[in-house]
């Protein structure tokens, strides 16, 4: 079963609900809003995908941070820092299947990665 991750009103992760549901494809849902990202996962996480990949610098979030605050992220423990701080900074959905991550809302990466499950 897939785990989803992210914020319910957000049009990406409804984009990534909706394909999911469509696809008859299960799955539990963590919402940030909720239920805050632990740093456990986040560590998990980093494991994984980058640090680079996780934080979300086209969001509103990010950018509302002054550029002194967005210099100080500039690895794993800074970006894990930022990011428990402003959950919905976290790319988002993050979409986690077998031993991957799958980031954001691509309907061909989806078709490819999930449609068999």
């Amino acid at each position: 079963m897939l785990h989803v991750y992210g914020i319910k009103n957000c049009n990406t992760v409804k984009k990534a609900l909706d394909w999911l549901n469509e696809n008859q494809i299960e799955y539990t849902f963590h919402d940030y809003k909720k239920e805050p990202a632990q740093e456990s996962k986040l560590k998990e996480w980093e494991k994984i995908v980058s640090w680079e990949e996780l934080v979300n610098k086209k969001g509103t979030t990010w950018k509302k941070l002054t550029p002194e605050q967005q210099a100080t992220v500039v690895d794993d423990a800074s970006a894990r820092e930022v990011l428990l701080q402003n959950n919905s900074m976290i790319k988002r959905p993050v979409i986690e299947v077998q031993n991957e991550l799958i980031l954001g809302f691509n309907e061909d990466t989806y078709k490819q990665k999930l449609a068999n499950l």
